[in-house]
């Protein structure tokens, strides 16, 4: 099967032909269908985000049970799926707690399977490395079964692999908090997958003042389709007091959908009182942020982190699936273009171009 290789990093991707072992237990090949091409990725073949190479990248994927392994029990051959980036042990305390995706046991050894072995190698007989256990730059992938999500016909697998990350991480992070409803006021930073989805969440609870920041007058423009009631070019204004002015005095929440040092500086900045600032895109390894101690104090705000949506993977997956079938969230809004798989690295270069909405890889 063929396969996009992340050999180097800062290194193009590599198309080869792999083999692929077959499911062992708890385990289920997967015939891929598409795969979304998020930051994420674009992160770890920048080497800002540090990955064990040779690795299939790919997080964010939809494809059909074509094999199952011993003792799986949840899905069948010709299931429709989207899988989580995250696989649940189901024995862990944070499994057992509904936190799927802090599981214990994936983040121990997170690209290679529950048994530690791994289940591709190149024509060399070297053996390569699956992104968080998937690896959907290829045309099929071994995957957990915890994995998986069985997705009914009204779903095209162009939206289904959407929300295997950035509808999930986005919408999830803001409608799995606690008290976020028709009254609050929301600024979102960065208005790629992740932000309009953030965008699109807050929109579905009703939220008064939804404000997109970046620094691109297109992405804006696009986020206007999403729910942004305002919109502000961080480079043309000062974000901070734009907001603060919208607002008479600062949000209720700011969400950094990017994962930036100076953008959470603005977040914290923009928030009233008794505000909550949410960091949800992943910075840079060793990346801090500096706060201001006496206004963190004095206004009583709070800094969370949001990781996949802030709760179930598979729960919120699910939740979404249904506002979709019922036509009431807007996914197929997000997909600019899709390519072939060897199209991959032009599909990369758009991200660097600050192109609007996700390209999808379609198999």
């Amino acid at each position: 099967m063929k396969a996009a290789v992340l050999y180097e990093i800062g290194k193009s991707l590599e198309i080869k032909d792999l083999s692929i072992d077959d499911p062992k237990e708890g385990e289920v090949l997967i015939r891929m269908e598409a795969a979304g091409v998020c930051a994420s990725d674009h992160h770890v073949i920048h080497g800002q985000i540090p990955y064990p190479t040779p690795i299939v990248l790919g997080h964010e994927s939809a494809g059909v049970v074509e094999k199952i392994g011993k003792n799986v029990h949840n899905v069948k051959l010709g299931d429709r799926c989207i899988m989580s980036f995250v696989s649940s042990c189901g024995s862990c305390k944070y499994c057992i707690s509904g936190l799927g995706n802090h599981c214990t046991k994936h983040f121990q050894d997170t690209h290679r399977q529950f048994d530690g072995t791994l289940r591709l190698k190149d024509s060399d007989a070297q053996e390569i490395y699956q992104m968080h256990k998937l690896g959907g730059f290829a045309e099929k992938q071994i995957v957990p079964a915890s994995s998986l999500l069985i997705i009914p016909e009204e779903v095209p697998m162009t939206v289904a692999a959407l929300i295997g990350c950035c509808v999930t991480t986005g919408f999830g992070g803001i409608v799995n908090l606690d008290e976020v409803n028709s009254e609050s006021t929301v600024a979102v930073f960065g208005c790629g997958g992740v932000g309009l989805n953030i965008i699109q969440g807050a929109s579905t609870l009703n939220s008064k003042k939804i404000i997109a920041v970046d620094i691109h007058d297109h992405k804006l423009e696009f986020a206007y389709k999403f729910g942004a009631t305002d919109v502000i070019n961080a480079i043309a204004e000062d974000s901070v007091e734009k907001i603060i002015e919208i607002t008479g005095g600062g949000v209720d929440y700011a969400f950094d959908s990017f994962g930036s040092p100076l953008i959470m500086d603005q977040v914290f900045k923009s928030l009233g009182k008794r505000g909550t600032g949410v960091l949800v895109g992943i910075a840079p390894t060793d990346t801090n942020m500096n706060l201001d101690m006496v206004d963190f104090v004095r206004n009583e705000k709070k800094i969370i982190g949001s990781y996949y949506g802030y709760g179930s993977p598979i729960d919120t997956m699910r939740k979404i699936v249904d506002l979709y079938v019922s036509g009431k969230l807007d996914i197929e809004g997000l997909i600019r273009e899709t390519f072939s798989l060897e199209q991959i690295n032009e599909a990369f270069e758009d991200i660097e171009k600050g192109e609007d909405g996700r390209g999808v890889i379609v198999f």
